[in-house]
């Protein structure tokens, strides 16, 4: 499964999910068997989505995400989580939501 996160920055541990409008990464993370295998970021959308996440991941309900829906992506809001291991933990106990329009 793969999931792209706008992220502040590449650093795996200290990065944090943000706004699409304030997006520096695009962040795409490998989840096996419920496990991280591999993070890999990008400068701009339109290279993460050469790898076809499976989701997208934004910070609220509110973001533009028409994009990703027109693509039929699944798109999913972490209200309260923002590093990599919160969002993938909140992805696995499936307590991330639609967004609500």
């Amino acid at each position: 499964m793969k999931l792209l996160v706008p992220m502040d920055s590449e650093d795996t541990q200290e990065g944090v999910l943000v706004p699409i409008a304030e997006v520096k990464t695009w962040g795409l993370i490998d989840v096996e068997e419920g496990q991280v295998v591999e993070v890999c970021f990008f400068a701009d959308k339109e290279a993460a989505l050469e790898e076809w996440p499976d989701a997208v991941i934004v910070s609220g309900d509110y973001e533009p995400v028409m994009e990703f829906i027109e693509q039929q992506m699944m798109v999913l809001v972490a209200h309260m989580q923002r590093s990599i291991d919160e969002i993938v933990e909140a992805f696995l106990f499936k307590e991330l939501h639609e967004p609500a329009f």
